[in-house]
Parts: structure tokens; C-alpha cells; sequence
């Protein structure tokens, strides 16, 4: 029988560095292999496209791309990376080849498809590019001018596993990411098909030597092979083979016609139609002449296992041929059009994020209550009116309570029952899957999300100055300058629409503790300016008040100055302000907003991602051994702002800061609001970083429980009002698995969780890209 190969043809576009922490010289290498290690074959480079020429600059390129004959790797040319966000045009296609010689067709092993990245340092002052990037890459000058190649160790590896469903035809968006601390983003799509090896049957390797605008190394040739006149006995995988060939010429013509219509490149496939005539392929079969006019499912394995071993040979080489006559067309259209393909491959791919990931999150509603937890306003008696809408909200969440009276550890347990589901679950899936979160799915963390419902927005009171005006225009540069009421507005609508995200970190944090939300962020919108705020770094132990003043000048600084750059380039139209804040970042962010000199810029909030914020402080705070550090924080230190956390900041629990932040306007103008949580989060009360109740809150009729509930209904009517247009509000439980951690104070204290928001980001990536549309 003739044999055939997997051919998984590898597209390279783009390096785009997003946050790589050292200047250097890069290189990716790609190598294939069988994930059963039964299948001993490795996966061969057979075909090389260099779509466009790198640039020749000396200091930018250094050599070419090679292939390794020791373990079949494929290797970029080396680039330099100078700076964030630089581009890097690679564009080269790699076709791999892994023989099915001995084994079953379809194969029933998967295919690990693994990236490298290699690093070596910029040379140092003295030494020359040339020998320090040749030893930097494990090259070693010898006499003669010749070279050796030793071993080099990768910066980083990302993984992906191709099923084996998935071997009889693909054409995928692959972006690789590497790790935190190689945080790139590689534009990469892989398209799979089933050929004949004849195609194939000289292995020849590359020299490196070669390179030019367009280099094409181990063509495919059309012809037939000599297998096809060789008899060997009738074994039942020959009809597996034959059904495999026409389910991957199905799925490859399919495909090219979806993708050319996509792109409004239709190719014409009407003559090469018109010649696939299964019929007439197998009409040689006995079965077949005596029943001519019967419809035949000529997929059926009954059907082919009847058929003659020389029909089934005749077909298997023809519908072989047919099938590389339709690959070379895909590669040449490919070829053509590369950019159009990827980018609609990338938009799929994004499309089915939710799907492919929904895995590992679970969705629900939750009702926004319609009535006021407390009202001072409406009740004669604030003690007694206090009382009465209390019991009234106990009367409503009877069943809840009595079932959350520890809302933190049934969110825990709820988690877990479903990480347990996982572990036990199948994952049967046709598409290309990230090792880094399908090496291990019970290792993933557990996103429940909670959208909230019937939250419309408020709207704006009669004496508000935002209710003379479009809410979607935008005032100019000097007025702003000038004033702090808008007046009047610009009316341009053709301009850019300037989307600014301040990221601000916690209690004594760094500016970059928030890069991997950030990065994401970028992955999603990569023209969205992005500010790492500075102004409060080493300066979180005084009071909120100041932290806040800092940042509304740090970012009324920032967004001017863009603001001023976007319209010298071509005009303003508006603009689109988010916040993502971790910790007491977020109260710094919630003060900022009540600055008077933020106040022209309230209309144009966003979206508002808070990561374990205690928007309510720490009244009833449960984690004793965490609320004794506090204790010894402002007994030893006297730090101010756990005074304002823990409201011990003035006698008086009414003039306190808490109290007071809650009844500014913070939250009013947001059109999107993410809370994120953790019930493993022990630095930060649950129901504090959901502002939800408290069920302690409900049955305490003293001061400090009407303090609460008024703080807890002064946030939630911000973010509850009548109006028709509705915001996006949703509570995000995150539950990590901590086993790696093992049992230490950190997660005994729950520290580890806390700080866990910061050094993974899959949970991230899993909500911003179930609801892109929150962040761009």
C-alpha cells in the first residue's frame, strides 16, 4: 500500500514584543513530534517559504533561518529586540512532514507542536556582534571558517497539542505567548492535510546559506509513485485509509472555499469539481455493478471493506493525487493572501474563546435587588427605619442566607465540585489546544461568574452640568485646561476614539504588579494607551486621601497629554477611560475619582476591573491571624491607611473615610464593572471585594451594622437606577489551585491566593476574552 505523511504546515507572521524584561538577540525555533511515543517518527522540515525578504540591516538581522539535521528544527533568522512593542516581520512558512510508514491511518496519536525561545545577550562594550551572537547561539568559530553547533537552552518553551481528529484537516489561528516573563505575542497559524509520501520521498535538508525574497525548499511534485502496482493481502486498515483520504480532501476543499470567500478572494474550483467522480472511482467493485443506481456511501467502513484490494488501491492513489493538486492550490492561494487569512483565522479564533474555554467557568444570574437596603431619607427614625428595611431585606434573602452563612466557603466548595468535574471530564476537541492550560486541566483556576441583572444606569440629576450635553462628545484640549466644567463640546466624528487604562497596584506594590492584565489588555485592544501608575509606589502607608490626590494627577497629566497628541495626529472624537486596580489600589482609584480636578473626565469612564478590592473595608473581617497583623501595623507603625481599612480612623464611625468615599459618586459613571474575588483570599474580606452583604450585617442592629448596610446601599445605588441604558456589572469568583503551594502560612493566611491575581494570568485571559467587548 502507499504510504502517506501528516503535512503540518507551520505560517510565522509577526514577533511583536509585548513585555520581554532584557534587550537581546532572539530566534524561534519550531520543532514536531508524535504525543504517543509508539509513534517513533519525529516530524521533518520538507518545505521552507521565505514569503519576504528580513531586513538586511546589520543591526537589526543577524544570519538566516536553518534547520538542525540532529533533531529536525526549524530556526528563525535571529532579530534584535530593543524596546516594548516592537514589531518584527518574520514571515515564513514551514511545512513538517511526519511519516504514517507502520502505522494506522488516521492516526490515533496527537501531535505536540512545540516553539522555543532562544535568547542571547546584546555584546558587551568591545566585543564584536558577530562572535558574541555566534556564541550566544551555540556557534563556535573553527579553523578553516568552519562552524559547529552545539546545544543551546531555550528562554522559554509554549506548547500546543494537535488531536488526532484534527490531522485529516485544520487551518488555525496558533498565537504563542511563551510565559510571564517572556511575554510576547507571535502571530502563527497551522494548517494540516493528509498527502501521499511520494510527494515526499526526498528528504532533503536546507543549508541556511540560502535565503532570498522567496526560497522554496523541497517542492511537491504530482506525480503518482510505484506503489500503486504492488499487491500486498487485503488488511481492514486499507479501508480506513481510503475513507481518511476523502474526509481530508472533503475537509481541505471545504475549507479553501470558506476561506476565499471570507476574504473576497473566491477561487474557482468548478473543473477540479467536476472531476471527482467517487462513482466512477469505484467502479471496478463487485457490490458496486450490482446495484448501480443504489446511493453508496462510499464512507461507509462496511462498504470499502468489501471492495477489492486493487479498487481500494486505485483509489487511495488518485484520491491521493487529487488531494495534493488541492494543497498546492491552498499553498499558492495562501501564499497570495497570506495576511487576509490570518486575520480572519485570528478573528475565529477569538469568536471561539468562550466556547473553548467555558471548560473551566461557570455562568448565572444574579437580580439586582429593586429596593434600598437602608434609607436615613425615608424613615422618620434612623434606628427604627434602619430596623424595618432590614427586616425587610432579611424577609427577601431568608433561603440565601440560611444557605451562604459562610458565603466564602460555599463559593469554595462550589469551585472545587467543579474542578473535580474536570478532572474527570473527556476533553474531545478538534481544535489546536495551549498545553499551558490543557497540560493539566484540574490545575486551571475556576471562574464563576455572576452577571448581574436589571442594573441600568442611573440617570444624570437635573442640577448635574453633564445633562446639557451629549454624553458621547468630547471637549477640546484647552478647554479642559482651562476649566473644569465642560461647556462646550468638539463635534468631530471622524476622529480617533483615545482609549486610556490606568492600572494602579496595592499596599506597598510596584508599578508593573498588574503587567500580565495589562498584557492581555494589549492582546485585545493593541492601540489602547496604557498608564502603570507610579505616583503612590513606596508611598501606600499614609492616608487614602493623599494617594488619591497623586493618582488624579498622575492621570489628569496623562490623559492631557495624549489627549494632546491624538489631536495634533487627526482629531479627537472621544474618549474611553478604564481602571484596573488590585487591592487598596482600588480604594486609591475610588478616591482619585471624587477629586474636583476629575470631575471633566467622570463622563467618559468606561470600564473598571477591580481585583480583590475592599470596597468596604475590613468590618467583619474574619481572617483573625491577618486582622492581628493589621493590629501590630497601626499599634507599632501607625500606619494610616489600615486605620481607614479597619475604621479606627475617628471615634465616630459616620466621619470615618470609609463611610464618607461610600457616599461619593465613584461608581456612577462606569458602563462596565468587573469585581474580582477570591474565597481563598484571605488579605481581603470576601464580601468586601464583592460589595454584597454580609450575613453578620443582617441580624446587627447596632451602629456598626447600620454603618455597613448604609456604606453597602450607598455603593449599590451607584451602581442600580432606573434608566434604559444598561450596564455591564459582574462578580468574577476566581478559585486557583493552590496544591503547588503546599501547606505554609502563605496560604494559610490566604496571602498566597491574594498575590496569585498578580503571577498567573489564565484568569484573566479567560474572562477578558469571553467578553472582549468590555475591553476595547
Amino acid at each position: 500500500m502507499l504510504d502517506f505523511v501528516q503535512e503540518i504546515a507551520v505560517y510565522v507572521h509577526r514577533f511583536h514584543n509585548l513585555d520581554l524584561f532584557q534587550q537581546g538577540w532572539y530566534q524561534i525555533k519550531i520543532s514536531l513530534r508524535w504525543e504517543d511515543s509508539a509513534y517513533a517518527s519525529l516530524g521533518f522540515p520538507s518545505r521552507v517559504v521565505q514569503f519576504e525578504a528580513p531586513n538586511p540591516s546589520a543591526d537589526e538581522i543577524f544570519g538566516v533561518w536553518r534547520i538542525d539535521d540532529r533533531d529536525n528544527s526549524f530556526c528563525t533568522h535571529p532579530f534584535k529586540i530593543r524596546y516594548a512593542r516592537q514589531d518584527v516581520l518574520l514571515s515564513v512558512m514551514i511545512s513538517f512532514n511526519l511519516s504514517l510508514k507502520r502505522h494506522e491511518v488516521p492516526p490515533k496519536s496527537a501531535i505536540i507542536l512545540k516553539f522555543e525561545l532562544l535568547y542571547a545577550p546584546l555584546p558587551e562594550k568591545g566585543e564584536t556582534s558577530d562572535t558574541h551572537l555566534k556564541h550566544g547561539f551555540g556557534f563556535v568559530k573553527l579553523c578553516r571558517s568552519e562552524l559547529q553547533v552545539f546545544p543551546t537552552s531555550a528562554a522559554s518553551t509554549h506548547e500546543f497539542r494537535i488531536p488526532s481528529k484534527a490531522l485529516l484537516g485544520l487551518h488555525s489561528y496558533c498565537p504563542i505567548h511563551f510565559d510571564a516573563f517572556h511575554a510576547v505575542h507571535v502571530d502563527t497559524s497551522v494548517h494540516i492535510s493528509l498527502l501521499k509520501s511520494s510527494t515526499h520521498s526526498t528528504h532533503q535538508k536546507l543549508s541556511s546559506d540560502l535565503h532570498g525574497e522567496e526560497h522554496v525548499a523541497g517542492r511537491a511534485s504530482n506525480g503518482l509513485g510505484n506503489g500503486y502496482s504492488q499487491v500486498t493481502p487485503l488488511n481492514p486498515n486499507e479501508a480506513m485509509l481510503v475513507k481518511a483520504l476523502l474526509t481530508s480532501r472533503d475537509i481541505l476543499l471545504e475549507e479553501t472555499q470558506k476561506l476565499g470567500k471570507a476574504i473576497g478572494q473566491v477561487i474557482d474550483f468548478t473543473e477540479f469539481i467536476s472531476q471527482l467522480d467517487d462513482a466512477k472511482l469505484f467502479s471496478h467493485s463487485a457490490n458496486f455493478e450490482e446495484k448501480p443506481n443504489a446511493f453508496l456511501d462510499f464512507r461507509s467502513n462496511g462498504l470499502l471493506s468489501s471492495m477489492p484490494y486493487h479498487v481500494l488501491l486505485h483509489a487511495a492513489d488518485t484520491i491521493g493525487s487529487q488531494i495534493v493538486n488541492l494543497w498546492t492550490i491552498f499553498l499558492n492561494f495562501h501564499r497570495a493572501n497570506k495576511s487576509q487569512i490570518l486575520e480572519y483565522l485570528r478573528d475565529a479564533w477569538t469568536d471561539d474563546r468562550r466556547a473553548e474555554w467555558s471548560i473551566w467557568m461557570v455562568y448565572s444570574k444574579v437580580e439586582m435587588p429593586h429596593h434600598y437596603i437602608s434609607s436615613r431619607a425615608e424613615e422618620s427614625s434612623y434606628y427604627g427605619g434602619t430596623r424595618a428595611k432590614a427586616s425587610a431585606l432579611r424577609k427577601l434573602t431568608d433561603d440565601v442566607i440560611r444557605f451562604h452563612l459562610n458565603p466564602a466557603q460555599t463559593a469554595a466548595a462550589r469551585a472545587e465540585l467543579h474542578r473535580r468535574s474536570v478532572a474527570q471530564m473527556r476533553i474531545n476537541s478538534h481544535s489546536i489546544q495551549d498545553m499551558q492550560i490543557f497540560e493539566d486541566p484540574s490545575r486551571v483556576p475556576i471562574v464563576i461568574v455572576d452577571r448581574v441583572v436589571n442594573a441600568p444606569r442611573r440617570a444624570y440629576s437635573g442640577n448635574s452640568y453633564f445633562c446639557h450635553h451629549d454624553h458621547e462628545a468630547l471637549p477640546s484640549l484647552t478647554e479642559l485646561k482651562a476649566t473644569t466644567k465642560i461647556s462646550t463640546v468638539d463635534k468631530q466624528q471622524n476622529g480617533r476614539i483615545l482609549k486610556i487604562v490606568i492600572f494602579v497596584h496595592g499596599f506597598q506594590g510596584h508599578h508593573l504588579d498588574l503587567r500580565l492584565v495589562r498584557n492581555q489588555w494589549l492582546l485585545i485592544d493593541p492601540k489602547a494607551e496604557f498608564l502603570m501608575s507610579v505616583a503612590n509606589e513606596d508611598k501606600t502607608s499614609g492616608d487614602f486621601r493623599e494617594m488619591g490626590s497623586r493618582l488624579a494627577q498622575e492621570v489628569t497629566s496623562f490623559v492631557k497629554k495624549k489627549m494632546d497628541k491624538v489631536s495634533r495626529s487627526g482629531g479627537l472624537r472621544s474618549i474611553k477611560l478604564s481602571f484596573v486596580g488590585h487591592s487598596i489600589g482600588n480604594v486609591i482609584i475610588r478616591t482619585a475619582l471624587a477629586e474636583s480636578i476629575m470631575e471633566p473626565y467622570l463622563r467618559f469612564l468606561h470600564t473598571y476591573v477591580s481585583v480583590s478590592g475592599p470596597h468596604l473595608g475590613y468590618m467583619y473581617s474574619s481572617n483573625s491571624l491577618f486582622n492581628s497583623g493589621l493590629w501590630l501595623l497601626k499599634k507599632f507603625k501607625n500606619t494610616r491607611c489600615i486605620h481607614q481599612l479597619t475604621f479606627t480612623d475617628d471615634p465616630d464611625l459616620y466621619n470615618t473615610f470609609f463611610y464618607k468615599l461610600c457616599k461619593q459618586k465613584t461608581l456612577d459613571h462606569f458602563k462596565n464593572i468587573i469585581l474580582l474575588s477570591s474565597p481563598q483570599d484571605g488579605y481581603v474580606p470576601y464580601h468586601s471585594a464583592r460589595i454584597e452583604l454580609h450575613p453578620a450585617s443582617s441580624s446587627d442592629f447596632s451602629k456598626k451594622g447600620q454603618v455597613f448596610l448604609d456604606m453597602l446601599n450607598n455603593c449599590l445605588d451607584q451602581i442600580r437606577s432606573p434608566a434604559v441604558e444598561q450596564r455591564v456589572f459582574m462578580r468574577c469568583d476566581v478559585n486557583f489551585n493552590m496544591t503547588s503551594h503546599g501547606r505554609n502560612l502563605n496560604t494559610f493566611i490566604g496571602r498566597a491566593a491574594h498575590i496569585e491575581f498578580l503571577e498567573t494570568d489564565i484568569f484573566a485571559k479567560f474572562i477578558m476574552w469571553s467578553f472582549p467587548e468590555l475591553f476595547r
